[in-house]
């Protein structure tokens, strides 16, 4: 989702690495950048130095382009120095997506939080149309026409089987852990709102902070709501997290995010990121003010740029994030009308 670009922020490497390059972006800390077919085109992979090679945080989307940027980088770049082990921060495809396919091709251990690695292992085992018969009532029920939600089924989530899977066993972290890297210690800190217990790594001594998608520069991250748990406060969990970030990492640190550029001015996009979605929020109260909307009918509301299958599902979940968060506050009023479909009012 975007937002305006953030004002205090600097970022000290300006341009991002080309196709089967790296740039160093700290001692021993080496950034590979790998294509996504999205709007949001590419995902950022952080290689830590690893006692004669690297310890790479995530892995990218399961495709073929990025199976073979991997190649070109441990080929060319990287080449002498293979990988020793991955860590992913999350469950989202174009962070997990490949964890399968280095982990075998690499002879390479896979650490992840619990709740990632499980809901990888649930993706990777459902079946091809996964879903869809809990999508289907879910989006109806909130105001998504027929046409619209299949749509939005046969393209929009194919996102969630771009993976190779995950190894059968894995390394385990967890908030308040000490996760050694080679020589480094890093604090491992997790979020939920956008993913369920995202990983984050922390090197206080070298201002480091690898905040995957917790944190990015130029957008918010998605922090949507599923019909697995439909009445989830997930936006509440999200701010709750950006506080924590507040609280526990210093203003000073190199950000390296999952998407876009390394930056500083952490707090002050923690606070921009707080403020965004009190903006959402209120466009949403001014949205329902003289008449009840559903959800779908708030997309264009929050969303007025023209949305393709796969920006469709998210801004669905998006909005439902916000709707959510406000009824927990007593901000809106659900109103349920004779076709069954589920519409909110400003209290």
């Amino acid at each position: 989702m975007q937002t305006h670009p953030p004002s205090k922020l600097t970022f000290p490497i300006p341009v991002p690495p080309a196709p089967g390059t790296v740039t160093d972006v700290a001692p021993g800390i080496r950034w590979l950048r790998l294509p996504l077919p999205y709007r949001l085109d590419h995902v950022n992979i952080y290689l830590i130095q690893n006692e004669g090679g690297w310890t790479a945080l995530d892995s990218g989307l399961g495709t073929d382009e990025c199976k073979q940027a991997w190649q070109a980088a441990l080929a060319g770049p990287l080449k002498g120095q293979g990988l020793k082990s991955l860590i992913v921060s999350h469950f989202h495809p174009d962070h997990v997506g490949l964890a399968g396919w280095l982990c075998e091709q690499y002879g390479i251990d896979l650490t992840m939080p619990r709740p990632e690695y499980l809901h990888s292992l649930l993706l990777q085992f459902a079946p091809a149309d996964y879903g869809e018969d809990v999508f289907r009532p879910f989006y109806k029920r909130h105001g998504l026409s027929a046409e619209a939600t299949e749509i939005v089924l046969s393209r929009g989530h194919e996102y969630l089987k771009r993976t190779t899977g995950v190894p059968a066993s894995y390394h385990r972290i967890k908030h308040g852990d000490t996760l050694a890297v080679g020589e480094r210690d890093f604090q491992v800190l997790t979020g939920g709102g956008h993913a369920l217990e995202q990983a984050m790594l922390y090197r206080p001594s070298e201002k480091l902070f690898l905040a995957a998608d917790q944190v990015i520069a130029r957008i918010s991250p998605n922090v949507s709501v599923h019909p697995i748990e439909p009445t989830l406060d997930a936006l509440g969990i999200y701010l709750s997290s950006l506080k924590a970030i507040k609280a526990s990492v210093k203003p000073d640190v190199l950000v390296l995010p999952g998407h876009g550029l390394p930056f500083h001015g952490l707090h002050d996009r923690v606070d921009e990121l707080i403020d965004h979605h009190a903006a959402r929020c209120g466009d949403i109260t001014n949205g329902c003010k003289d008449a009840p909307l559903s959800v779908a009918e708030l997309v264009p509301v929050l969303f007025t740029r023209p949305l393709d299958a796969h920006q469709t599902g998210f801004a669905f979940g998006e909005v439902l994030a916000h709707v959510n968060h406000m009824l927990g506050r007593g901000e809106l009023r659900l109103e349920t009308d004779a076709g069954g479909v589920d519409r909110y009012r400003t209290v």
